[in-house]
């Protein structure tokens, strides 16, 4: 199939737009035309059915300029104390925006750990399902005004990954400074440009480079740890530019960029993951009529369950078995 098709028929796709793109280099405030563009985007991709999460950096960028940081005052409790007025400057240019739009917003701010600590994944993952199931477009942001150098991503691309991973996203959006992977720098008239990677091995790694831009914490590097996140999720991903007036429609259209294909699909991966990663720590025994329920491909309901075994909780993973003690499946 076309590599668009990755997008415009992904049921869920995540957007990430980074700090150099969306603060203007010279005011340091916030890039309007830019965000309208992005709007217009997101409310198109709305209107064909598709629920969209926004993974928006800009905060600490926008904070410097309305605190009046000067240089020196670079260490984490400045950039923290930026990223608390930041946000508030970030959050109501998208509540402006969607509101112009009849979109409605909310804002998420998620450090390290509501992605890896078990209970509140859960609990981040059920707010942002309820927020696509009433319509809302989901602005998240890593609270940087709490996270210290130990516990935070550090970049927003692979918080944007572990978005699209946790909500089981068919699709991940980069959109960056350039049109995607290169063999070299892409200033180089030598460098050519890598339309897809199927395989992330250290050869594509040794690709990436630092970032030279004044206000984004990212750059290719992480843009390729944030596919290596999808890719076994199920999840594609394409780096595309942002310097297009409507960088999803370019994508759409056959644009230059760079697509990170999976071999998988976000529902398949999570069932390998549960019937292969997760450790069981409690078991169902069921009855024969839920079993040949289960082997249909039909719920399993309370009716059918005969015997529970074990401690577990929400999110655990268990063992689902027959009265003679043969696993039928993972839950």
């Amino acid at each position: 199939m076309p590599y668009s098709d990755h997008l415009t028929q992904a049921k869920r796709v995540v957007i990430k737009i980074g700090s150099s793109l969306l603060v203007d280099h010279e005011s340091g405030t916030l890039n309007e035309q830019r965000i309208a563009y992005l709007g217009e985007e997101i409310s198109r991709l709305r209107q064909r059915g598709q629920q969209v999460l926004l993974v928006s950096s800009g905060a600490i960028a926008l904070g410097r300029h309305y605190l009046k940081l000067n240089h020196k005052q670079q260490g984490l409790d400045y950039s923290q104390a930026a990223a608390a007025s930041g946000q508030v400057i970030l959050a109501h240019g998208y509540y402006q925006l969607m509101a112009r739009l009849k979109l409605k917003a909310a804002q998420i701010l998620l450090t390290i750990d509501d992605t890896e600590d078990r209970r509140r994944y859960l609990n981040a993952r059920n707010t942002l399902d309820r927020l696509l199931e009433i319509g809302v477009v989901p602005v998240i942001n890593e609270n940087d005004s709490v996270a210290t150098d130990e516990i935070r991503y550090g970049d927003n691309d692979r918080l944007a990954a572990r978005v699209a991973q946790m909500m089981s996203a068919e699709c991940l959006v980069l959109i960056s400074d350039i049109d995607g992977l290169y063999t070299g720098d892409p200033k180089d008239s030598g460098a050519e440009h890598i339309a897809t990677v199927t395989r992330i091995d250290k050869q594509i790694e040794s690709l990436a480079g630092a970032t030279n831009t004044d206000y984004g914490t990212g750059g290719m590097i992480t843009k390729i740890a944030a596919a290596k996140i999808c890719m076994p999720a199920g999840c594609a991903t394409v780096i595309a530019s942002g310097h297009s007036r409507w960088p999803l429609r370019r994508v759409e259209e056959g644009g230059q960029c760079t697509w990170f294909l999976p071999e998988t699909t976000p529902q398949a991966a999570r069932k390998r993951w549960i019937g292969g990663s997760l450790t069981p720590k409690g078991k169902i025994v069921i009855d024969d009529g839920a079993a040949a329920a289960l082997n249909k491909g039909r719920s399993l309901l309370p009716v059918g369950v005969t015997q529970v075994q074990g401690v577990f909780d929400r999110g655990d993973a268990v063992v689902v078995c027959t009265d003679d003690g043969k696993e039928v499946a993972r839950g």
